[in-house]
């Protein structure tokens, strides 16, 4: 298997990219579920395929671990990268790498609600006018 397959629907799981990518942003279970505002259960349930979350979850975990929602459900697009790929950079660096994700993702996400928003001042407009 190459380092690119690690995460794709043949040999990952939702699971496993979720345990994957929370592992990649240095972040616990308890405090994923915490700023999830759902039970730790509830996340090891997620991470270990007994459990889906629901749209609104899955949007906030993309967010919160600066993946694409398109990565979390099926290991294509934005995602983390396969462990021991990034094992010869520098931890500093890789920490940036990591923020770079959060933010591109959170970028992608406003983009859209701004987009949405222009939509309804336009209708807003044209019932006014």
């Amino acid at each position: 298997m190459s380092s690119e397959d690690w995460f794709s629907e043949q040999h990952a799981t939702f699971g496993d990219r979720l345990a994957g990518a929370r592992e990649d942003a240095g972040m616990e279970q308890k405090t994923l579920s915490k700023r999830l505002g759902v039970k730790l259960s509830t996340l090891r349930n997620w991470e270990e395929d007994l459990a889906e979350p629901r749209a609104n979850k899955l949007s906030m975990l993309s967010g919160l671990l600066g993946v694409s929602l398109t990565w979390l459900l099926t290991g294509q697009g934005e995602g983390v990268d396969p462990p021991g790929t990034l094992a010869e950079i520098p931890e500093d660096m890789t920490a940036i790498l990591s923020e770079i994700r959060v933010l591109r993702t959170q970028s992608a996400t406003l983009t859209t609600r701004l987009g949405l928003l222009e939509k309804r001042l336009r209708t807003a407009l044209e019932q006014t006018g």
